[in-house]
């Protein structure tokens, strides 16, 4: 019964993906913002999470802003189901140049730090904007990269997305490997990407993050301090055109070693990037996810 509900959604993810292939991106983006709109009004998946989550976080905007924030998150979460739907049409440098932008100084920034030192890179990112059209546009324009990932429990869906990952240079690693497979390619000049924005499913450390004390994601944290390499946060978001801009920020690490007292200050000041970002256009974050589902152990406040 499994695999027919699984070879089902498969059916209707690999029709979806069609269909969005067919139009075009203006067309795909307003029949996206529909999709949102009805899993918004008539669906209400995660509805009451996500504007509890939004209410807590911004206690001083009224219930009508909360409901219009709410509201583009789930077209925004639409809009980036379609492009990642779209993503076997970049083909090119040329095709991911016509979806994002990056900053000249970012980029040299980044090359400086790895390349002109022989050195690979963690980048730690988050469930924001479109972060799978990142990953290939960053890897198209400036250079391939690993990402760490977490199976779909759809085994079709899952492997049909790590295709469309891996078809333009990158590589994927699955995270329970990810300890071995990620300081093996860091130590050979490689990229290691990861998202840092969900709870530690180890929860081994709580932080502020949004206003409340949740686990923080330490993994970044450790495979830069551990294999000597810069550590970088990228953030993608769409402007008012419907590009994408890719902002890289290099987090300082001069003033750190391989102990935990620096692995968990180097989360803090990753994490803080992240919180900032998403403060700033909390339309672009992943608010259907219950980030503050783990407690506080009893002696740790």
């Amino acid at each position: 019964m499994q695999l027919t509900r699984d070879s089902l959604s498969f059916q209707a993810f690999r029709m979806l993906g069609v269909l969005a292939r067919l139009m075009g991106r203006r067309q795909a983006e307003r029949t996206a913002c529909l999709f949102g709109d009805f899993f918004y009004d008539v669906v209400k998946v995660r509805r009451g999470l996500v504007l509890g989550n939004l209410a807590r976080t911004f206690p001083e905007k009224s219930p009508a802003e909360i409901g219009r924030i709410a509201r583009s998150v789930y077209r925004n979460l639409a809009v980036s189901l379609f492009e990642a739907l779209r993503l076997p049409l970049v083909r090119t440098r040329e095709d991911a140049a016509a979806l994002v932008d990056i900053d000249d100084t970012d980029a040299e920034r980044f090359f400086r730090k790895t390349r002109g030192q022989n050195r690979g890179a963690v980048l730690v990112s988050a469930h924001y904007g479109n972060w799978e059209l990142m990953a290939m546009t960053f890897g198209l324009l400036l250079t391939p990269i690993t990402i760490v990932v977490k199976p779909q429990k759809n085994r079709l869906i899952d492997r049909q997305i790590n295709s469309w990952r891996t078809m333009r240079g990158n590589r994927v690693v699955a995270r329970s490997t990810a300890l071995r497979d990620g300081l093996k390619l860091l130590g050979e000049g490689g990229v290691l990407a990861l998202l840092g924005d969900q709870s530690d499913p180890n929860a081994g450390y709580f932080a502020d993050f949004l206003g409340r004390k949740t686990s923080l994601f330490l993994g970044a944290a450790f495979f830069a301090l551990k294999a000597g390499v810069p550590l970088f946060v990228t953030i993608c978001r769409r402007n008012d055109t419907g590009r994408s801009i890719i902002e890289i920020r290099e987090i300082d690490t001069s003033d750190l070693a391989f102990r935990k007292q620096d692995i968990r200050e180097l989360a803090l000041r990753y994490t803080k990037v992240l919180e900032d970002a998403i403060l700033r256009y909390p339309e672009e974050w992943f608010w259907l996810h219950n980030r503050w589902k783990r407690s506080v152990p009893e002696g740790q406040g």
